[in-house]
């Protein structure tokens, strides 16, 4: 018992206490991390998530265009075959501690609380390889940044064969080789570590749609490694419809899971079918959720666009609206009474979901090929833009700003955050 009061106290310091943690008014942000390219210093040695193969405007697998401008040479890598007014374009290696780093200070300055890093369970054996760097790299920094984080696994495209020792193996690896989930900075809930599951009951059949195995799995989380478990389930998970699966045994593993997570992105593409969506499933999930004693996670997203993952798509195909869509997803969550949000994502550039810093403008990407900026509707937006935003639904989750149905106009204040707002954790201007 002095162990443990001496423990907390260290923690404190540092404004962690496991303990004492809640979600309530917390923004998290999901963090994939898995960008890689030549010379990063990283064991593949290639391009990785950028492209198929070196990166062409006929390889090239993402939408939006990062703005790398403040990440320093060590992070950056050029592209020879791509330029920007005749210099060659820039993408970013993950792998480097310096990205990390960079990406955790801006979370810190725009007040997200926290992310979930993505671990997909088939390419554990290729980050074991790494040595996890990225991961311990995460760790560090949002320890210096005093942001939380947790590990999401993420099942796509996995094979159900062997899926629950690797989970079970990967998490004691974790937990008692890495330490990662004693490390105060490892988000917890009442004194248990969360552990998130992504892929739970889609009916695609890219996802884990056993039942019985899902179950086994939340179960051994809940009631062997003493974790809280939250779900990433399809949106239609409360009524067994769309895209669930409709075998009624799901209805007990989504009961079984602490906090529920439902996939939206891409399930409505306007502002008038998010205020729908608010009637057809954030009320009814909050009701269910609380009727079961469970927590509920919403997914909001700032737009979609994945043209170049998949050429017969179009680009920009669910407009991101100036962040007007977003903050109206932000706002109907919270007057759904949600208590806390995630946000996808942070660095998901392939999906054109990322609210990390963009470029702004189409001159300024690279020529030839198509390339998402935050022009695209019309609006000249700074490349911090969704940052900001995502500043003011953290400061309206934390009852800190008063919710407002239209994107407040102070997210247009310029400069760094004061230094006496952030040792408050008071973000807004």
């Amino acid at each position: 018992m002095k162990g443990k009061s001496i423990l907390c106290v260290v923690i404190l310091a540092v404004a962690f206490c496991p303990a004492q943690t809640s979600l309530n008014g917390k923004v998290f942000v999901g963090y994939q991390g898995w960008f890689r390219c030549p010379d990063d210093g990283s064991p593949q040695h290639t391009w990785n998530h950028w492209s198929r193969g070196a990166p062409t405007a006929d390889t090239i697998a993402v939408d939006l265009y990062p703005d790398t401008s403040e990440l320093p040479a060590s992070s950056v890598c050029p592209i020879t075959t791509e330029s920007v007014h005749g210099r060659p374009a820039r993408f970013f290696s993950s792998y480097p501690a310096a990205t990390v780093e960079t990406h955790l200070s801006w979370m810190e300055q725009y007040g997200i609380d926290g992310l979930l890093l993505q671990r997909f369970t088939d390419a554990i054996p290729g980050q074991r390889g790494e040595g996890d760097v990225v991961l311990k790299n995460v760790r560090n920094a949002a320890e210096k940044h005093h942001r939380n984080f947790l590990i999401e696994y993420d099942v796509s495209g996995d094979t159900p064969e062997g899926l629950f020792s690797r989970l079970k193996e990967d998490w004691r690896y974790l937990s008692n080789d890495l330490h990662l989930t004693s490390d105060p900075a490892y988000f917890h809930v009442d004194g248990k570590p969360v552990v998130s599951i992504w892929g739970l009951g889609f009916n695609d059949g890219y996802h884990l749609d056993n039942a019985a195995l899902a179950l086994q799995i939340i179960s051994w989380f809940k009631e062997q490694a003493g974790a809280v478990v939250i779900g990433g389930v399809p949106a239609g998970w409360g009524t067994l419809t769309a895209d669930s699966v409709s075998d009624p045994a799901w209805a007990r593993v989504y009961a079984a899971l602490d906090i529920v997570q439902p996939w939206t992105v891409g399930r409505y593409s306007s502002i008038k079918d998010a205020d729908a969506w608010k009637a057809t499933h954030l009320e009814p999930d909050m009701q269910r959720t609380t009727a079961n004693n469970q927590q509920y996670m919403p997914v909001i997203f700032p737009g979609f666009s994945w043209h170049n993952l998949n050429r017969d798509k179009s680009g920009n195909e669910i407009p991101r609206l100036g962040g007007n869509f977003l903050w109206k997803q932000a706002y109907n969550a919270k007057a759904a009474h949600a208590k806390f949000v995630k946000i996808a994502m942070f660095d998901e550039v392939n999906e054109g979901t990322a609210i990390f810093k963009a470029v702004s403008r189409r001159q300024d990407a690279p020529t030839p090929g198509y390339w998402l900026t935050l022009d695209a509707d019309g609006q000249d937006l700074p490349s911090d833009w969704y940052l900001r935003i995502t500043r003011q639904i953290s400061c309206m989750f934390k009852d800190e700003i008063p919710s407002a149905l239209s994107l407040p106009r102070s997210v247009a204040v310029d400069g760094p955050i004061p230094q006496t707002l952030r040792q408050k954790n008071r973000v807004c201007p």
